[in-house]
């Protein structure tokens, strides 16, 4: 075993018995490089990643290919889920080398960590020929070498930088339009989503365009929201055996998945169809969440209470083989509803993707017309399915499993916290809550340092000889804030709302840089790599700058707090400029620019009833506001207001209308 055998992740364990000398990142394997003048080869990826397993098991398990990589380079294995900042680094030098990215990502190195190389995944015979030939470059043209590696380090520095801006701004209803208006030709209008393949969820995507549908009463994005849900919500990018979904679908149709699982996309996701059912209730939208958290507590749920991380792609080293069926398989396990069942999910003899006679489940538009077909109503074709599925279930769950990664992170545990929130905010059920609270619970005990600081992971029996690094990175400050801010906003216990208050107060200590108006991603006190950088872009998961000022802006509300509100403007002003450009990569953005244009509505709730009342409330879509209350409190909003009789009090711009004792009275002043 060579020296990843020691470590905490799971994808570094996974090639713990490569021939490749690989080491984990750290100073004895960067002082090695230094001391040897030798090339770093920095290869980069997560346990659920496919195409990882495929490199791994084409050229790192191959003794010649690994003796080529002992000779000439010092190689590290990094797990982007553990150590993102070293992934953010060197998947910019990637897009700017190249324009793409993805994983695995491999990148060459001088002594000195800086790149001069990238790629993702390389066949065998490429990969040993790029070896030797880089080998031979830094060996007769090391001047060279130099030259690129000075240049692509300054790109590196200034990617997703911007300027600072000190004045206030004022945004409008064009500002917002310009970003939609580029944003349209990228519309899928067949299938939803955008462009063509492969197609990616991006959740945060559709809850911008759902809650711009809403307030700037555009039928056409309502509609272009709409469809895409369903489609994802039909395709085979969902497992409508299991629940939940994969990370993409190379095809598109949203038909054939990426099959691995990951918790941030069913967090997200599980958010998204949530507020969808407040939004333009559907019968489809309560069905997809409850399946979604089902999956996870069933496969990603701890027994602390923590939320695993992700099922690979694979298992009995094929893509998919979990998931898939043959139409045969499906005759034996249903046999005479086998028909019916095939129907329904575009089952075929001869399969309906590449691999041959496999099917990867998906629906279409013809529910109506089977239950017309077999004489049966809606309701009863829809009961005889879940039987079907059930049964289905069963058969699947006694194959070999695909492989957890295990890891626990503070970051997606707080998107899959905050998506709990919402599911228990939109269908009030108390089990959703119930998981929630035991999900918080477990990050204030085993995730919050006594300093109060974050670790990103827990280091819980799994690993407990575990030597995973204790950091924190800003994503992880920000999602667990955003979570607990939501869990206040379920059940008004103040403590959610202070712990994320406190959490705030370190974020902006450790990580903001006031002169230039952006959170680093790294503290000041974390290991020194070749550039201190900021996350600004969304992408699939929301950028650690855009949730902080979308924090600090609720944040700033809650607790009148003009600091708070200035930090988050002054992030907003920054990144504005940009935003018409290309707005799926500043969704969450363009959120608070939402906010900032028609105004955050600040809903208190007092007296005995003020449950009940909140659940009425919550009934009505109104994505720019928020909620406090209860029967005592200490936020300022509350001061003066509590009583027993319960009432609805409505502020806005530091203005607050007559208190109401009703909802209807109460949505009266919020759409005036």
């Amino acid at each position: 075993m060579n020296r990843l055998a020691n470590s905490a992740s799971p994808y570094l364990l996974q090639h713990a018995n490569n021939p490749v000398d690989w080491y984990p990142w750290g100073p004895e394997a960067l002082q090695k490089a230094k001391d040897e003048n030798k090339l770093i080869l920095v290869s980069i990826g997560y346990s659920a990643c496919h195409w990882c397993h495929v490199m791994e098991h084409e050229s790192f398990e191959d003794e010649k290919v690994a003796a080529v990589m002992n000779e000439y380079f010092v190689c590290i294995k990094v797990d982007r889920e553990e150590r993102p900042d070293i992934d953010q680094i060197y998947m910019t030098a990637l897009q700017l080398m190249t324009g793409r990215g993805g994983w695995p990502l491999n990148c060459i190195c001088l002594p000195d960590q800086r790149p001069i190389y990238g790629g993702t995944y390389f066949r065998k015979n490429d990969w040993v020929s790029l070896l030797f030939n880089l080998a031979d470059f830094y060996k007769t043209k090391p001047e060279e070498a130099e030259e690129y590696a000075v240049k692509l380090t300054e790109g590196i520095r200034q990617y997703e930088s911007f300027a600072p801006v000190n004045e206030k701004v004022q945004y409008t209803k064009d500002d917002l339009e310009l970003i939609v208006r580029n944003w349209l030709r990228y519309f899928d209008r067949n299938e939803g989503g955008m462009g063509s393949s492969p197609k990616f969820p991006m959740p945060n995507n559709w809850q911008f365009l759902m809650r711009y549908a809403h307030l700037m009463k555009d039928d056409d994005i309502a509609g272009q929201v709409k469809l895409t849900l369903r489609k994802m919500a039909f395709g085979g990018i969902y497992d409508h055996i299991g629940g939940g979904f994969a990370r993409y679908s190379v095809d598109g149709r949203w038909h054939v998945p990426h099959f691995e699982k990951m918790l941030y996309d069913n967090a997200q996701l599980a958010s998204l169809y949530s507020e969808a059912a407040i939004w333009q209730p559907s019968p489809l939208y309560p069905v997809v969440v409850d399946e979604i958290i089902t999956f996870i507590k069933r496969e990603l749920t701890s027994p602390e209470g923590g939320f695993y991380s992700a099922l690979d792609a694979d298992s009995e080293g094929v893509e998919g083989k979990f998931y898939t069926f043959t139409g045969e398989e499906i005759e034996g396990i249903l046999g005479a509803d086998a028909e019916l069942f095939s129907l329904y999910y575009n089952v075929t003899e001869d399969g309906n993707w590449e691999e041959e006679l496999t099917n990867v489940f998906f629906r279409d538009e013809n529910s109506e017309q089977l239950a017309k077909r077999y004489d049966l109503t809606p309701e009863e074709l829809g009961s005889k399915i879940k039987t079907l599925r059930q049964k289905v279930f069963d058969v699947r769950s006694e194959r070999i499993r695909p492989g957890l990664d295990y890891k626990i992170l503070a970051s997606w545990n707080g998107l899959m916290l905050k998506g709990l929130c919402e599911a228990y905010r939109a269908f009030d059920k108390p089990e959703y809550l119930e998981l929630a609270l035991k999900n918080a619970g477990f990050i204030l005990d085993n995730m919050i340092a006594t300093d109060g600081r974050l670790s990103r992971i827990y280091k819980g029996p799994f690993i407990a000889a575990a030597t995973g690094n204790g950091t924190a990175f800003l994503d992880d400050y920000a999602n667990i804030i955003d979570a607990f801010i939501a869990l206040y906003e379920v059940t008004f216990d103040e403590q959610w709302l202070n712990k994320a208050k406190e959490l705030a107060g370190i974020a902006i200590d450790n990580y903001y840089d006031r002169e230039n108006g952006v959170f680093f991603y790294t503290a000041a006190d974390d290991e020194q790599l070749i550039a201190r950088k900021s996350e600004v872009m969304d992408s699939v998961i929301p950028a650690s700058n855009s949730v902080m000022a979308q924090n600090l802006q609720k944040l700033g509300h809650f607790f009148d707090s003009d600091h708070y509100l200035e930090i988050s403007s002054r992030l907003l002003a920054g990144v504005a400029p940009q935003m018409a450009r290309y707005g799926s990569s500043y969704s969450n953005w363009a959120m608070l620019m939402l906010n900032e244009v028609f105004g955050l509505n600040e809903v208190a709730i007092t007296g005995n009833e003020y449950e009940a009342t909140r659940i009425e409330l919550e009934k009505n879509y109104i994505p720019n506001k928020i909620v406090l209350g209860g029967k005592k409190g200490s936020l300022p909003l509350l001061q003066g207001r509590i009583a027993e009789n319960t009432r609805i009090f409505v502020c806005k711009d530091k203005t607050c209308g007559l208190p109401s004792e009703n909802i209807h009275d109460a949505l009266k002043q919020i759409n005036n």
